[in-house]
């Protein structure tokens, strides 16, 4: 079943140069994004061709951009932090496309411009039933019975902003426990969860 992962990354800078020695700190936790990135795509032994993330750079300078991996069709990317951070620092060097158009870097991988609220709108078109991760919502294993295309929206290590929390608003909430874990075991549960039904 297709999934899709929407990460938020509040400090992640949209555009300029990232440190490959410090994503953590100055290039505002695009460790935690990579990771993300990792566990959404990445098998033991190839990729995941039912998976999809768009990460949300928020963090400037310049307007939001976002970049899009798609499992089943992107090539040459390696499953370490490193070189998926590698990666999206050469998206940085390029100008910010406009909302709505979908640049090709190379194979499967892709950026645009836009934040969450764009994301969900072409999730809405396209039929797929999003889901906000949230301890308090209900039990993860109801997924399983829908036939759509799944969306998950995770932030970074930060909540989620208030402007993150008004586009959504109207989603369904699944919980993964009552422990608040990072988002790339999240991941790893939710397809853990799917890879069962």
């Amino acid at each position: 079943m297709l999934r899709r992962f929407a990460i938020i990354g509040h400090r992640a800078p949209s555009s300029g140069k990232i440190n490959l020695n410090d994503l953590a700190g100055s290039s505002g936790r695009l460790d935690v994004l990579s990771r993300a990135v990792n566990t959404a795509l990445f098998l033991s032994h190839g990729i995941r061709d039912d998976s999809q993330v768009i990460l949300h750079l928020l963090g400037g300078p310049g307007p939001a951009r976002r970049i899009f991996f798609e499992g089943k069709n992107v090539r040459g990317l390696h499953p370490d932090e490193r070189a998926i951070a590698g990666q999206i620092g050469r998206a940085l060097k390029e100008p910010v496309p406009a909302i709505g158009q979908k640049s090709e870097l190379h194979s499967g991988f892709y950026h645009s411009g836009g934040t969450l609220e764009q994301t969900l709108a072409e999730w809405r078109k396209e039929g797929v039933s999003t889901f906000v991760l949230d301890a308090e919502g209900q039990d993860i294993s109801e997924i399983k019975k829908i036939q759509r295309p799944l969306g998950f929206i995770l932030s970074d290590d930060q909540p989620f902003s208030e402007s993150d929390l008004d586009c959504i608003d109207e989603e369904l909430r699944i919980s993964l426990g009552k422990q608040w874990l990072q988002g790339h075991a999240c991941i790893t549960i939710i397809h853990h969860v799917l890879d069962q039904s």
